[in-house]
């Protein structure tokens, strides 16, 4: 895919997509991406789904453990460089 190639969304997504990227460091190891506003919202997405799971939340269902593992799925496959640094 080349720059100039707008990815899409994926249909089961339902989250806010941003217009805007922006750079996301990992905590642990220091290294950095930019993301997309796409990319983005999905990594956001990710972590927020982590940020619950920790909690223990009774709000955690089957749909939101899909969701999770589309979203990985989505991650890897999508930008797969980012993925490793920033969530693997």
């Amino acid at each position: 895919m080349n720059k100039t190639t707008k990815k899409q969304a994926p249909k089961w997504f339902t989250g806010q997509i941003y217009t805007k990227g922006d750079t996301v460091t990992n905590p642990f190891s220091g290294e950095s991406f930019d993301l997309t506003g796409l990319e983005l919202s999905i990594y956001d997405f990710i972590m927020g789904c982590n940020m619950v799971f920790a909690t223990g939340s009774n709000r955690v269902n089957d749909e939101m453990i899909r969701d999770f593992d589309k979203a990985l799925r989505w991650f890897r496959n999508n930008n797969s460089s980012a993925y490793m640094a920033l969530l693997d």
